[in-house]
């Protein structure tokens, strides 16, 4: 049974950080992605960023480029953690961030496995 463990998230001002991390139990992405996704009130759930193939390749979101980080810990089996460092966080940014496994870059509809989610929420 693969289980998807999320820790992170909180409250930050504009400008600040935050750090997401996802452990997987009964799983490794060394053939498919394992990544963060959100979703806003009154919006779609979005793909945020992406590690695939046990971190050959990664995928962000153009709105998240250059402030957002997807890596490994590297202490841990590395395919089956993924980590997301969240640099200079804007209101907009304010979600519910949800771990997903076992899909394809930032497609959500084609993950199948899903952590509960934590919030993230930017205000001054």
């Amino acid at each position: 049974q693969v289980r998807l463990v999320e820790s992170g998230g909180g409250s930050v001002q504009p400008g600040g950080s935050l750090r997401l991390s996802c452990r997987a139990s009964g799983y490794t992405y060394d053939s498919t992605c394992m990544g963060w996704f959100r979703q806003a009130p009154g919006k779609e759930r979005e793909g945020v960023a992406v590690m695939c193939t046990g971190g050959a390749t990664t995928y962000y979101a153009d709105s998240v480029k250059g402030r957002f980080i997807i890596s490994q810990d590297k202490t841990r089996r590395a395919s089956s953690t993924v980590d997301l460092q969240m640099n200079s966080l804007q209101p907009e940014d304010t979600a519910m961030y949800y771990c997903a496994a076992n899909g394809w870059a930032l497609g959500n509809r084609t993950y199948n496995y899903w952590g509960q989610g934590t919030q993230v929420t930017v205000s001054s």
